[in-house]
């Protein structure tokens, strides 16, 4: 067993079944979509994932209490948090999963703009470019003027790319002072709070089985997010970061034996458009003098949805406890 993980392949390897528990994860976040309201789906996703994060609070070491140093910008995250949860949940429910994933495969785009006004970052003409070719490939997603056009399905996937970016840059922005249980637990409890202010309107009542497929949810997601952590700890992040399009292959398997879904033509053009220009920023980022914060090979996640720990978080709570609280705070 040791040798798997010295072998080079491993960090990789690991990251690929990440992707694909969480691929299996939004399987079950359409399915129920047949049911169920987003709004109910994030309420009880953020639940019971609530008992990791007590343990994860548990672990922290770290002096101070719950009140941001950054508030603004913590406040700012945990919006962007609530509303990319609930928009990603409902995009997965009334668009095709490749289409989804396509779009949301634009949040390192929207990472790279976002990170020139908030982060300082400079952007040459090269990531600038692929920024714009990428963006050619939302628009061949999306065909806006053909068909049925652009439905509330795909605005609500581009505010879940959106809002995943927003956390991200703000994470890579703060995370030097804030604490991690401040950027762990604010997202989950605004998520809660809202999910479950507007949960009387639109619950519905949940057989056993049902209430078995949030917990496999959950547990996906636990496991997938500690594949994340060691795939990052084995490998270099130009290795591990590429892995996350993987989930277009997966989306394409699972919606034709799930959901019936047919791959289209377009999905398939502009995903390939988007991933190409994705790969090309991250491997543009790892050049030497070329990023100076290196946003989006940086961040260690899938999108953000605030209903589940992020993988970044966890690893440095592992972190904290392997150095008694010493932390770089990088995501």
């Amino acid at each position: 067993m040791s040798r798997i993980f010295k072998s080079p392949f491993a960090g990789p390897l690991l990251a690929l079944i990440a992707y694909a528990l969480f691929s299996a994860h939004d399987v079950v976040v359409k399915t129920l979509g047949g049911s169920y309201s987003p709004v109910q789906i994030v309420f009880f996703s953020v639940l019971l994932s609530l008992p990791l994060a007590f343990l994860m609070l548990m672990r922290d070491k770290t002096d101070g209490n719950l009140l941001p140093r950054r508030p603004g910008w913590t406040a700012l995250r945990t919006a962007a948090a609530v509303w990319t949860g609930v928009s990603v949940f409902y995009a997965f429910t009334v668009l095709p999963m490749t289409q989804v994933y396509a779009i949301l495969f634009a949040t390192p785009l929207l990472i790279t703009l976002l990170s020139v006004p908030m982060l300082g970052e400079k952007v040459g003409w090269r990531r600038s470019g692929a920024v714009v070719v990428g963006l050619i490939g939302v628009l061949i997603v999306l065909r806006p003027g053909q068909g049925d056009g652009i439905s509330l399905g795909h605005l609500a996937a581009l505010l879940g790319a959106l809002g995943g970016a927003v956390s991200a840059i703000i994470v890579r922005k703060i995370g030097q002072e804030e604490r991690n249980v401040v950027l762990l637990v604010y997202p989950l409890m605004a998520n809660l709070g809202v999910m479950g202010l507007a949960l009387p309107f639109v619950y519905q009542p949940m057989p056993l089985a049902d209430l078995g497929a949030w917990a496999a949810m959950a547990a996906m997601a636990f496991v997938a997010s500690l594949c994340v952590i060691a795939a990052y700890k084995l490998s270099s992040a130009i290795q591990i970061a590429p892995m996350q399009y993987s989930q277009i292959i997966w989306a394409a398997l699972f919606g034709a034996i799930f959901f019936g879904e047919a791959l289209d033509a377009f999905t398939v053009l502009g995903a390939a458009v988007i991933i190409s220009s994705g790969v090309y920023i991250v491997m543009r980022e790892d050049s030497a003098k070329v990023s100076e914060n290196r946003p989006v090979l940086g961040t260690r996640t899938r999108t953000e949805t605030g209903t589940f720990p992020r993988a970044s978080q966890l690893g440095r709570f592992d972190e904290d406890s392997d150095s008694k609280g010493v932390d770089d705070k990088t995501d």
